[in-house]
């Protein structure tokens, strides 16, 4: 029977044993909805670096023009970069193009991620291709979903999100052995709509201040893309074929 657990935080990771096992990294304010968003409308890859020295570093190995350079820290977009939520990013020319992608959490994330057999980007956007596509592929596989959360802090959207992942891997029909957290989430998701939840999470609250509540309201919505990011041995994000 396949374990599927939930880590409250990224820095769970790093007491984990990852050889062999699946995680999916949630950061749903806002960098894997960005990810999500970005692959699904053309960008040819996303490259998720731990900071912004790391992007900029990354960045000079690239034509002029081949890539577009986004990130925050702390919330503050960082200088010279694009801002980092979905629908900011959309407004740029991002298809063909590399997105190189530095945020306070969810790239951090996916980069202690790296160990694992597989290491997928989800959103409430893609959960159902991204749980359809794990629970095909990985059928007797350990799965990790690692929330990001905030600077070694829970974060309420991401165990919402997490919460999405778990519902859709129930109906999924496996035979699955959920951990409490992943009971936990799942409930949350039960008797929360998804909008109201992330309005009403912390990073949700400072988003509302900066009257950024589209880019909520576009983070919110369950299943519009069918896409399935999955980290690549050269550390970038691809979509599945």
């Amino acid at each position: 029977m396949a374990k599927i657990h939930v880590l409250l935080k990224k820095e769970e990771l790093d007491n984990e044993r990852l050889a062999g096992k699946v995680v999916v990294v949630l950061d749903i304010l806002f960098a894997t909805s960005s990810i999500v968003a970005a692959l699904a409308h053309g960008a040819g890859a996303v490259i998720p670096t731990l900071d912004g020295v790391a992007a900029q570093t990354e960045a000079e190995r690239h034509t002029a023009g081949s890539y577009l350079l986004s990130g925050e820290i702390n919330a503050e977009t960082l200088p010279g970069f694009v801002h980092p939520t979905p629908l900011a990013l959309l407004q740029e020319d991002i298809a063909g193009r590399t997105l190189i992608y530095s945020t306070t959490n969810g790239t951090v994330a996916l980069n202690k991620a790296r160990g694992a057999a597989h290491v997928y980007a989800a959103a409430l956007l893609n959960g159902a291709a991204a749980v359809r596509h794990i629970a095909h592929s990985h059928p007797d596989s350990t799965v990790l979903v690692v929330c990001s959360g905030s600077a070694d802090n829970f974060n309420l959207e991401d165990f919402y999100g997490a919460g999405y992942l778990i519902s859709l891997f129930r109906q999924a029909g496996g035979a699955y052995d959920f951990s409490d957290a992943a009971l936990a989430a799942e409930m949350l998701h039960a008797h929360a709509d998804s909008a109201d939840c992330l309005m009403h999470s912390r990073v949700g609250r400072l988003m509302l201040a900066r009257d950024l509540a589209a880019e909520i309201h576009f983070a919110a919505r369950k299943s519009v893309f069918d896409s399935v990011p999955q980290l690549a041995p050269d550390g970038s994000l691809r979509l599945l074929s």
